[in-house]
């Protein structure tokens, strides 16, 4: 398992609750996804399978925002906040207390199963297209 130095920086520069948050999601992500490229992109740490976004997370007004890409897909109730344009999902976490270690592994998992195909989303115009 191998966590980018720029993401274990970026997890240092967080608050200290917001740093326990960030080094639990960065460390199990890492953990269940060790084939995975990881690294900071747009400013936030991402992991990626074949040069597809698969998962991340950013600090924003609400807490440390987990999102992954094709999650609205996972047929999860928690992953409540889905976006609008793309198949993502994600979840606020305020403390670490609040991630549920079982949940967040499953959701992992899924991720590698669940694939849309965001690599080449430029490419086709804006048109994604399921993977696998």
């Amino acid at each position: 398992m191998k966590i980018n130095p720029d993401i274990l920086s970026y997890n240092q520069t967080q608050t200290e609750e917001d740093q326990k948050i960030c080094e639990l999601l960065s460390y199990e992500i890492s953990k269940e996804l060790p084939e995975a490229e990881n690294k900071i992109w747009h400013a936030h740490p991402v992991w990626f399978l074949d040069k597809n976004p698969i998962v991340g997370y950013s600090k924003q007004k609400k807490g440390i925002r987990l999102m992954f890409w094709s999650g609205a897909d996972f047929d999860e109730d928690d992953l409540s906040e889905r976006g609008k344009k793309f198949k993502d999902a994600s979840i606020f976490f305020t403390s670490v207390e609040q991630i549920n270690t079982d949940d967040l592994i499953r959701w992992i998992q899924k991720s590698r199963d669940i694939q849309w195909d965001y690599k080449n989303f430029v490419k086709r115009k804006g048109v994604l297209e399921r993977l696998k």
